[in-house]
């Protein structure tokens, strides 16, 4: 009997753990993402430099990865860039609505602008639908670089997106690239990650 129930205590053990790993590992929807600067976006494009935008849900946990990426590659790349973090608010929600921990951390990195999207108009322009996701327009307005900054969903540390934004933004040889997106859905109007809303996103 004990050898048995250490059995499925182990199965189960091991199938949560294969369940948390998919999780993780499985991005969010692709986009198809304008090949030029939208003209009806109202966030401004920087003359003469890129434009790099990050679209986040305020209410995301794995998004604090992304936004933890971000201050590193602006650290690495200061006054090569505009940058700017789009939080989703959802129509009829209070001004302070998206002014979680998320907002006010993006708001403390040197170089972001951090806006509200009000009721998902910005996200729909350049069809993001994952929260952390990131594209990037040099200074024309050409599309160079779309998708995530995180090799995993909440996982922070060194991964494709951030190496390919860094290097292009360095004039080194980096190919225009799409990465996967690990974070929520980006226009849900109540909840956050896994369904869930903790308390720390308040």
């Amino acid at each position: 009997m004990p050898w048995l129930l250490t059995t499925i205590w182990l199965t189960a053990v091991g199938a949560g753990l294969h369940v948390l790993w998919v999780y993780e590992h499985t991005p969010g929807s692709a986009a198809s993402v304008p090949g030029r600067w939208p003209g009806d976006s109202r966030i401004p494009r920087a003359p003469g430099r890129p434009t790099l935008i990050m679209f986040a849900h305020p209410r995301c946990p794995c998004t604090r990865a992304s936004i933890g990426e971000l201050a590193v590659l602006m650290t690495h790349c200061q006054n090569q860039v505009k940058a700017s973090v789009v939080f989703f608010q959802p129509n009829g929600s209070s001004q302070d609505w998206p002014h979680t921990d998320l907002w006010r951390s993006a708001a403390a990195i040197p170089g972001v602008t951090v806006r509200s999207d009000q009721d998902g108009v910005e996200a729909k322009c350049f069809q993001a639908t994952t929260s952390g996701y990131v594209v990037l327009y040099d200074a024309l307005g050409k599309l160079v670089f779309s998708g995530g900054i995180t090799s995993s969903r909440g996982h922070a540390g060194d991964n494709v997106g951030r190496s390919e934004l860094t290097q292009w933004l360095h004039h080194e040889t980096a190919p225009a690239s799409e990465t996967p997106v690990f974070g929520c859905s980006l226009l849900d109007p109540t909840r956050g990650c896994n369904k869930k809303e903790t308390a720390w996103t308040r």
